[in-house]
């Protein structure tokens, strides 16, 4: 069974800096596409980046320039470094793999969550 676990959440002031990692843990072969979403109070859950297994990553015009996603494939581990954050930023932040293959099968998977507040 494969699972995914975030760090790295918190609380930070405006301007301040943040970052988060989701590993995941299981039979892993291989994973297409790492992403991470966000969803504040009241709102629907939205794309904040993704970055692909050929190295093509996607932005949310929000965090353009401020967002950076990374991921290490050895340990099957994805990266969002926060800059310049603003408190429309704050939510909780989920990480998100598609396209996992186990061997077996291809499936998607989502972390529980990790809150990021960030104060004006």
């Amino acid at each position: 069974q494969v699972q995914l676990v975030e760090s790295g959440g918190g609380l930070v002031q405006a301007g301040g800096s943040l970052r988060l990692s989701c590993a995941a843990s299981g039979s892993i072969i291989s994973i297409n596409t790492m992403g991470w979403y966000r969803q504040a109070p009241g709102k629907q859950r939205e794309l904040v980046a993704r970055l692909t297994s050929g190295g093509v990553p996607k932005y949310a015009d929000s965090v353009t320039g401020r967002f950076t996603i990374s991921r290490d494939n050895a340990k099957n581990t994805a990266y969002l470094q926060m800059n310049t954050l603003k408190p429309e930023d704050t939510g909780v932040y989920y990480c998100n793999f598609d396209y996992v293959w186990d061997g077996q099968s291809w499936r998607d998977y989502w972390g529980q969550g990790t809150q990021v507040t960030v104060s004006s």
